[in-house]
């Protein structure tokens, strides 16, 4: 049986009654809202995964997720969007609020179990394994709990997915993912991604992490891996 957690808020009662049952017979603790205005008074920390409708009252889902993400005891926990608002610009304003997922109306039940499935084991692959806070390398330190990188004390301005590539990259020193490996891990593997993507990343990250960047070591034909002597 899972013990994850999952928020469902949809203004459809109905069918956050079929995503409870259904989710619930694969073991998940399943918890619903038919606002946002209602689910913002719950305790959102406490759950592994949101699924969100965009459209609903004053409070829409996109509105719900913007406040989500400034918060940071609520900034990291993954959000699926399930929405009949399908278009490119609603599709790319909610991968850029940091969604994990975009589900279109209608959907299957199997499809939303699936994609469920898919984030939470990958997720579950980027927690730390040993729990500790901090993961570290000279100057540059990755707090796991804060979701923040630093050198020297100064934070480290880095995407989601650019800080989950570094903290899988550090946590594993020496070992070579290749780019399936990283999409496998730091993307749902049911959202069609470029490997060119994951080398975009990889070069800001570079960037960003300053003299940092060129333990970010390519392996021609394989991966990429952290290294150093």
């Amino acid at each position: 049986m899972n013990t994850n957690r999952i928020l469902v808020v949809d203004d459809e009662e109905d069918l956050c009654e079929i995503l409870k049952f259904n989710l619930e017979n694969e073991g998940y603790e399943v918890d619903t809202a038919n606002s946002a205005e209602e689910a913002l008074k719950l305790n959102i920390n406490s759950y592994n995964l949101l699924l969100l409708d965009v459209m609903m009252g004053e409070i829409s889902g996109f509105k719900m997720a913007s406040i989500l993400r400034k918060d940071k005891k609520t900034a990291n926990i993954p959000i699926v969007f399930i929405t009949a608002k399908d278009t490119e610009n609603d599709t790319i304003t909610g991968f850029n609020l940091g969604a994990d997922d975009y589900i279109s109306k209608p959907f299957s039940i199997r499809e939303v179990i699936s994609r469920v499935k898919a984030i939470i084991r990958r997720t579950a692959n980027t927690t730390p394994q040993d729990n500790t806070e901090q993961i570290s390398f000279n100057s540059l330190v990755i707090d796991t709990i804060k979701k923040r990188a630093s050198i020297d004390g100064n934070e480290v301005s880095l995407t989601k997915k650019e800080f989950e590539i570094l903290l899988l990259l550090l946590q594993n020193k020496g070992r070579v993912f290749s780019r399936e490996d990283i999409l496998s891990k730091i993307w749902s593997d049911e959202v069609y991604v470029l490997d060119r993507t994951i080398d975009v990343n990889i070069t800001r990250l570079r960037k960003k992490i300053g003299d940092y960047g060129k333990y970010i070591v390519t392996r021609l034909g394989y991966g990429y891996c952290f290294e150093y002597e």
